[in-house]
Formats: C-alpha cells, sequence, structure tokens
C-alpha cells in the first residue's frame, strides 16, 4: 500500500508539475547549500511542520537544511539529493494544497480522522471517476466544503502536514473511502446513497 500511494503521489506530482508551468511556483528560484532569503525560511517553515527540520527558521540553505530536503524527498518518492528543484518544489505544492484541505475539512477532528480525509484525496486521484491529479481534485466543483466556503484559506497548522505526509507513506484509516460527510451538515442527500465504509468522529466514510 505504501509503495501504491508513493507511485500514485509521483504521478501527479508529474503532471502538476506541467500544470504548473505558468505559475509563480514553477519559476520560482531552485534552492540549495548557501543560497539565503525568504524562500529558504519558507521552505524551512513547511519542512518543520511535516517533521523535517527541528530548529528554527533562520534563511539560510545549510547542512541542517539539505538534511531535511534529503529525508524529505525520501519520504516522498524524489531523487534525495538535497537539492530543491522543480520537482520538489511540486511536491512541497502538493502537500501544500492536501494540508490546507485537511485543515478546512478536519479541523478539530482526531489525527486519525485527519489522516483519512488526506487519504480520500489520494483514493480520489486513483480512481477513474475522479481527476487524476492533486490540483483537479481538490478544486472540481463542489468537492470540498472548505474550498466553497473559503477555510481551506487557512493555515494548516502542523497535524494536518502531518497527516498528509502519513496518508502519502501508506495510512488510510478512510479504508480506500472516496467521500466522507458529517451527516449534521448533509445540504444533499445524495450522499446518503454511497456505501458506509466507517466512521471517524464527526465524518462517515463512504464509497
Amino acid at each position: 500500500m505504501k509503495k501504491l500511494k508513493l507511485w500514485v503521489f509521483a504521478l501527479c506530482t508529474l503532471l502538476f508539475l506541467g500544470f504548473s508551468q505558468t505559475t509563480a511556483e514553477a519559476h520560482a528560484p531552485n534552492l540549495h547549500v548557501g543560497v539565503s532569503g525568504e524562500g529558504v525560511k519558507e521552505l524551512q517553515i513547511k519542512l518543520k511542520k511535516l517533521g523535517y527540520f527541528s530548529t528554527s527558521a533562520t534563511g539560510y540553505y545549510g547542512p541542517v537544511t539539505k538534511n531535511a530536503v534529503i529525508e524529505f524527498q525520501r519520504d516522498f518518492n524524489v531523487s534525495a539529493t538535497g537539492f530543491t528543484g522543480p520537482l520538489t518544489r511540486a511536491r512541497l505544492a502538493e502537500v501544500d494544497m492536501m494540508a490546507h484541505v485537511v485543515n478546512g475539512e478536519a479541523r478539530g477532528e482526531s489525527y486519525t480522522g485527519q489522516v483519512a480525509v488526506a487519504a480520500v484525496i489520494l483514493n480520489r486521484i486513483d480512481s477513474a471517476k475522479f481527476p487524476n491529479n492533486t490540483y483537479n481534485v481538490i478544486f472540481q466543483r463542489n468537492a470540498f466544503t472548505a474550498v466553497n466556503d473559503g477555510q481551506y484559506n487557512y493555515e494548516p497548522n502542523a497535524s494536518a502536514y502531518q497527516a498528509v505526509k502519513a496518508a502519502v507513506k501508506g495510512s488510510d484509516p478512510s479504508l480506500g473511502a472516496t467521500y466522507y460527510y458529517n451527516p449534521k451538515g448533509v445540504t444533499d442527500t445524495w450522499i446518503f446513497s454511497r456505501t458506509t465504509i466507517t466512521k471517524i468522529g464527526k465524518h462517515v466514510f463512504a464509497k
């Protein structure tokens, strides 16, 4: 399962990389040992939320940052060079998008519930019934309440990033679900027609 999740994530990263060539993210400078600046500081903050960087974000790309990047690359199926180039940036951007969804949809839920929401995103990417990349799954019309009501824009905490990391590495408390919902907040009863798989906290997970 871990290899499958990483393969799916690697594939959708390549698709995302192609999609993002017109974005500022795609044209961001490469980062490596010896470089300083806000870009490095932002990288360090994300790596810290993911559990790879344990010191304060200084904005300097030294050996500690390089080693943190290598750990990230190993876990997320990127060549472990310690160099932050286009593929690593694209992978981080996908993690960031997923963390925003997890934070917006499952803030206040247990960590297991947050991992389950992240897993649903990956399960949709892997399903022929949904788009095959992270961006299009997340921003598919009416796919996620957090995107519609603006909670997607809230800054994710470390728990949301850690949940995404766990899901990408193969954890799936949703047991393969491609849908989830809070029964008390349902506005379209169609969702009740889906087959329930499990319930975690306030969310019912279904397929």
